[in-house]
């Protein structure tokens, strides 16, 4: 662009359906004046959102690449698992809970939009990538070690995770586990039974092993990423809960088939952002959608109602 054009980029990070009031705003002064730049701030005030300054482009994208890029990949993977399985999760009683409600809400509400959203964030981005990678690998390495049944070496390397991302000098998100219990989808639920929830145990060691702490990446954070680390710091922070989580993993043979489909969705979903492949990105979520399609509108209305209660909407 001609040197006299000011640059201000600016992203409102959550989707079209979600009030701004109150949600994070982020503003790049890219390349600008001050009277210019302020011009543009006293534009976006009037969506009533919270403006978040950040000095460097780079720094919003590696954030965002875990807040969004990362975040849709898990939820992503779970989808197509469960499609692969030849199941809806809400009517097996390995995800009746309220960490699993929020799991599912978030899938559908992820796949009732359009592909090119979360393949241009995830694919677009330089330094998306490199955490799809390590959640890739993180979530490789642990089911190696769950069918070796390692149990040593696993329990230590989830609980090195633990103390490195939930710190106590993070304020936590404390999502309030009776509110998330009240939305499961199932018309007749039975009595939960325990889930390995591989999925966040391999984001809670991704972040061990980028060294990202993602409570400092809130400052850049959606809906679903809050949920995403509101249901890991429900999972981490209960020792009896997440016990029964490894335990699960390791020697419950009744939920490895599902951890199996898991490990191959994210593989898939993996290779498709890492080879940069956009076409096949939406023949993949288009496949999963269609899984979905019966559930996709309730699942998004749903969802808007627990972020609205949870005070995230």
């Amino acid at each position: 662009l001609p040197k006299d054009v000011h640059i201000i980029p600016c992203h409102s990070l959550h989707g079209p359906v979600i009030d701004t009031t109150g949600q994070k705003l982020i503003v790049i002064p890219h390349r600008t004046s001050d009277e210019a730049y302020q011009t543009m701030l006293d534009v976006l005030s009037t969506l009533k959102s919270e403006i978040v300054e950040i000095s460097d482009y780079h720094y919003h994208d590696k954030i965002v690449a875990d807040t969004q890029a990362v975040t849709h990949f898990g939820f992503e993977s779970m989808g197509t698992a469960w499609k692969e399985a030849g199941f809806f999760p809400w009517e097996n009683d390995s995800y009746n809970g309220g960490i699993d409600n929020i799991k599912i809400l978030t899938t559908l509400r992820i796949f009732s939009s359009k592909a090119h959203i979360y393949g241009g964030l995830a694919i677009l981005n330089p330094y998306a990538s490199a955490q799809v990678r390590q959640y890739a690998q993180s979530e490789s390495e642990l089911f190696k070690l769950m069918i070796k049944e390692e149990a040593a070496e696993f329990r230590a390397r989830l609980y090195k995770a633990r103390d490195f991302v939930f710190d106590k000098q993070n304020k936590q998100i404390m999502l309030s586990n009776e509110i998330i219990q009240e939305f499961s989808l199932a018309t007749d639920a039975g009595l939960r039974k325990p889930n390995s929830h591989l999925s966040l145990l391999s984001m809670v060691d991704a972040w061990s092993q980028l060294g990202i702490n993602p409570y400092h990446n809130l400052i850049c954070e959606t809906p679903p990423f809050k949920l995403r680390l509101g249901i890991a710091e429900l999972l981490f922070q209960n020792e009896d809960l997440l016990e029964e989580s490894i335990e699960t993993a390791l020697f419950d043979k009744s939920i490895r088939a599902d951890d199996l489909e898991f490990h191959s969705a994210v593989r898939e979903w993996s290779s498709l952002i890492g080879y940069g492949d956009m076409n096949g990105y939406k023949q993949h979520f288009d496949a999963t959608k269609l899984f979905f399609k019966d559930k996709l509108n309730h699942g998004k209305l749903q969802s808007t109602e627990l972020l609205r209660r949870l005070d995230l909407a």
